[in-house]
């Protein structure tokens, strides 16, 4: 079970960290082909949508590894568990339904390292 929680968290963390940087470094224009929803909100929304999956994204594999608050890992899944849903909420009041898909699965993984790391 710990080698497939840490296969997830190793996962979910290297996909937030990229998309972390990506909606915190990059601009809204540069952002639009792959992230359509940025056109909706803010720069400064997007911005902190970014730092919220990136510091999750540490919170994921740092507390673990270095066995320092390792609770925050829990707490760190449960963060990214409340972006997904309210993701799949935005998806769903535009009819998206295929990105819907996507942030389930997210969504499953994030709460599966919170329960196993609880």
């Amino acid at each position: 079970m710990n080698t497939a929680l840490w296969i997830v968290q190793g996962i979910l963390a290297l996909m937030f960290l990229m998309a972390g940087i990506m909606k915190s470094t990059q601009s809204k224009e540069k952002l639009l082909p792959k992230t359509p929803w940025v056109k909706d909100f803010s720069l400064n929304t997007v911005r902190l949508v970014g730092m919220a999956e990136l510091l999750a994204a540490l919170g994921l594999v740092l507390p673990m590894l270095l066995d320092i608050f390792p609770i925050l890992t829990s707490l760190s899944a449960i963060g990214l568990s409340l972006i997904m849903i309210f993701a799949m909420v935005y998806h769903f009041s535009k009819k998206e339904m295929k990105e819907i898909g996507f942030n389930l699965v997210i969504l499953i993984m994030a709460l599966f390292v919170m329960y196993g790391r609880m």
